[in-house]
């Protein structure tokens, strides 16, 4: 009698025990952990580069009196107009001495041009094939800027008339000299002829082998 109520009693615990087990054994609803959300990446795309400026084109301006270009009146004695101060130094000195001694004359020696440029030298030799048609006729009357000696400050173009026709005549003691033909104008330093005589003139700058290079 006591064993079967044993056995009762064994068997009421099992029956109240096993479903509470049971039912801890199992994951409470919600506890599964989720996956952790995916968060942006905090490190920024690089920017994309700038594109690089473009190089600016070199465009040629007007030119001006910082070019060559005289100013009306100009007088070798001018320094502050750089075609005059652009000349060379004996070629200047040169033209000083020579307009005092004709000043006693009565005789004005003005600048037409002096120094100048390449952008001024380049502009007139395209003007000149502008007005003669070819480069072949132009070249009679405008070197280049690599050929030019109006670049380099070696020459000078003088006015007015009674100017030149008295250079033409006593030039040569200052070592002034003309040098071509179709331009009485256009003056330059031949220390040589100091005490004698200028060399003779070409009929043009085609014919002046210093135009060929």
């Amino acid at each position: 009698m006591r064993t079967l109520l044993g056995v009762g009693m064994i068997a009421l615990v099992v029956a109240i025990v096993a479903p509470l087990g049971y039912r801890s054994m199992q994951t409470p609803s919600g506890s599964t952990a989720s996956p952790a959300p995916v968060t942006p990446s905090s490190a920024e795309a690089p920017e994309p580069a700038e594109p690089a400026e473009s190089p600016q084109r070199k465009r040629s301006g007007p030119v001006g009196e910082a070019d060559g270009v005289v100013p009306e009146g100009t007088t070798v004695f001018d320094d502050g107009v750089p075609a005059v101060a652009g000349l060379d130094a004996a070629l200047r000195t040169a033209l000083r001495e020579a307009a005092t001694d004709a000043a006693a004359y009565g005789i004005d020696i003005r600048v037409n041009s002096g120094w100048r440029s390449p952008a001024y030298q380049d502009r007139l030799l395209r003007d000149a094939i502008g007005k003669y048609g070819s480069e072949e006729e132009a070249a009679r009357w405008v070197a280049t800027a690599e050929t030019s000696p109006h670049v380099s400050g070696d020459a000078v173009d003088l006015g007015e008339s009674d100017a030149t026709m008295w250079l033409a005549e006593h030039g040569a003691a200052y070592g002034l000299c003309p040098v071509y033909r179709n331009e009485p104008w256009h003056y330059e330093l031949r220390t040589e002829a100091i005490g004698g005589r200028c060399p003779p003139m070409y009929a043009d700058p085609t014919q002046d082998p210093r135009m060929q290079s």
